[in-house]
């Protein structure tokens, strides 16, 4: 069912300070951030856009004001499944909830319509191309707004125009109900960003509230790409087993090939990608949330919005499009404030892959502009030799220092001169281009510096050439990896057929003696990390090996519960509540009640069975 039963509430919320709300409903002390300022801020009848990072609290901004305010939060919400959560999460603290989508029965959504037309709830869920037609325009007049939340907001920016269109038809918020406090959340967003939330959204009068984007209990770490499932193997067999994770790749066969590459490994895997039927993707994602260990091979069509907290590591086997991707995406991992990963891995042929699709790209040159932009950052990100935290706040215009938790500052890599390399490398590219024969990738430049007899390299004749065998002093991986960093520094191009052009940068490298400074790469074998640094916004719990006894029956306790209610067991409680449990051991209701996340209802539903428990 869409809402939750009669009987597991007894109307409204009574409370009147957003404080009492935090304590008792949701069971948590203090406030994070911005959080009780941006409350405080649409309680008073004010507009915000809001940045927070993923796991920073963006739920609470809207839904404590929805309770304080007279009337139902509003929030539109791309996902069906993010819906279904925030409601089933909502419902377990005593919250009236409900969504409207297209999942429902007919009798379904009946029963929401009356439940909100007799102001029956707290915060409704809808999608926004529901959101956009006159019937739930006219049926929202019918009723009482408390507040309008528009979350995940940068799909306004990043995939408005062709992915969720009616996303940029929600100025009609503001034109329609003028009065309603309206309130844009996201957890990603560079300065350009939310000037395009600002406009299309019509929310030029609302107040900016961003927080620091920093998730100190991420560990960053970019390795070369050498055997890219083998490495995932070894990084998910020897750092994280039996955790839960999502790994990123870019194409749909990808996902199902690296699927079936972990299960026969003995990983726990899933396939996850938008050829698959709606159907398919809601039991894989439903195992993924209610189930312990279980890893989703996804492209980026998976995990916006997942609430999921206790995801250990988010690994890419490809370079993502753009930093602010691959932080919204990692982002995913450690939501719950313990440590996680975000692990991935990087070659010459991801470069190749992304300047190819760019070329290709339907849009004008501009918008081939932009993606290049976005591409550049990102592999400077991997090729830094500076703290790659700091990089990627920086992008987010934020200042910091090196952060102790990333590859680059547990094993800073080396920098060298490379020029007299790169020097022959695009040497070689301009004289095969000179000679006028079809185009060469890069293997077969690499066996002629190599002086390599190959029969490719004797059916050209290139033995001939002046550049042939002067390279030999490095390896071919070595090669790979100069290549690579003259494709991420825009020394060559791509052209058809994934065939190496010189640019202007590199003729200034090969003629006027433009330095070119290449990064050593860093091998990490499997298992060889550096210990992961405390978090700074929460402090880590840690299990003692002679409690994990009491955390495993709490687990299988929560794992029951869960199963029986219909919900992921993470919105029974979060990993974090059993092991503050474990730790305090409470003897009372009342000591239960001071550990994280149990609020009175939880405490009342759950508390006396994890007494027991503990007591045993």
């Amino acid at each position: 069912m869409t809402l939750v039963s009669g009987d597991q509430y007894s109307g409204a919320m009574t409370h009147s300070h957003p404080k009492q709300i935090l304590s008792e409903v949701f069971g948590y002390d203090e406030f994070r951030g911005d959080q009780a300022v941006v409350i405080d801020h649409v309680c008073n009848g004010g507009d915000g856009v809001v940045v927070m990072p993923t796991g920073g609290g963006k739920s609470l901004c809207y839904q404590i004001p929805a309770l304080l305010r007279e009337g139902t939060g509003v929030v539109i919400s791309p996902l069906i499944a993010l819906m279904q959560d925030q409601v089933a999460a909502l419902t377990q603290v005593g919250i009236r909830a409900g969504f409207w989508n297209s999942s429902q029965t007919m009798g379904e959504r009946q029963i929401m319509e009356q439940a909100y037309l007799a102001g029956e709830l707290d915060l409704l869920y809808i999608a926004p191309e529901r959101l956009t037609t006159s019937y739930t325009q006219d049926l929202l007049d019918h009723g009482k707004i408390a507040v309008f939340a528009i979350d995940e907001a940068h799909c306004v920016s990043q995939w408005g125009h062709d992915f969720r269109p009616d996303y940029l038809m929600l100025n009609v918020l503001g034109e329609r109900w003028p009065d309603v406090p309206r309130l844009a959340l996201t957890a990603t967003a560079t300065e350009p960003t939310r000037a395009e939330i600002t406009t299309r959204l019509g929310l030029d009068q609302a107040r900016h509230f961003v927080s620091s984007f920093d998730r100190p209990n991420i560990t960053y770490r970019i390795e070369p790409k050498v055997s890219a499932i083998k490495q995932l193997i070894n990084f998910i067999t020897s750092e994280h087993p039996s955790d839960c994770g999502i790994v990123y790749a870019l194409s749909r066969k990808d996902t199902e090939d690296i699927a079936a590459q972990l299960s026969t490994a003995g990983i726990d895997a899933l396939a996850y990608h938008a050829g698959m039927t709606s159907q398919q993707r809601l039991d894989f994602q439903t195992r993924f949330l209610s189930e312990e260990g279980v890893v989703m091979v996804a492209t980026i069509a998976f995990g916006m919005g997942i609430d999921k907290p206790n995801v250990r590591f988010v690994a890419h086997v490809d370079i993502p499009k753009s930093i602010e991707g691959y932080y919204q995406e990692t982002g995913r991992a450690g939501r719950d404030g313990e440590p996680a990963t975000a692990w991935m891995v990087y070659g010459m042929g991801d470069v190749i892959t992304h300047r190819r699709m760019i070329t290709e790209s339907a849009g004008d040159e501009l918008h081939k502009n932009n993606l290049s932009r976005n591409l550049n950052a990102m592999l400077a990100l991997c090729e830094t030799v500076e703290c790659r935290r700091v990089m990627i706040l920086r992008y987010f215009g934020q200042e910091s220092t090196p952060c102790g938790n990333c590859d680059t500052c547990f094993d800073s890599p080396s920098q060298w001169d490379g020029t007299t390399a790169a020097q022959k490398f695009l040497s070689t590219v301009v004289r095969l281009d000179a000679e006028r024969h079809q185009k060469f990738g890069s293997t077969h430049i690499i066996d002629i510096l190599r002086g390599s007899q190959t029969a490719k390299v004797q059916q050209w004749n290139h033995t001939t050439l002046s550049t042939w065998g002067i390279g030999a002093e490095f390896s071919a991986r070595q090669w790979q990896t100069i290549v690579r960093q003259l494709l991420a520094t825009g020394a060559l191009e791509v052209a058809a057929h994934t065939t190496l052009k010189i640019t202007d940068v590199g003729r200034e490298i090969l003629w006027k003696d433009r330095q070119v400074m290449l990064r050593e790469d860093v091998h990490h074998k499997a298992g060889q990390v550096a210990k992961s640094r405390k978090a700074k916004s929460e402090t880590v719990v840690q299990v003692m090996a002679e409690d994990q006894k009491l955390f495993e029956k709490l687990r299988t306790w929560r794992r029951e519960v869960a199963s029986t209610a219909g919900v992921p067991a993470y919105v029974v409680f979060p990993d974090r509540t059993l092991h503050e449990t474990v730790a305090i051991k409470p003897t009372t209701l009342e000591q239960l009640a001071t550990v994280h996340g149990v609020g009175a209802k939880k405490l009342t539903t759950y508390g006396q069975a994890v007494l027991d428990i503990v007591n045993s």
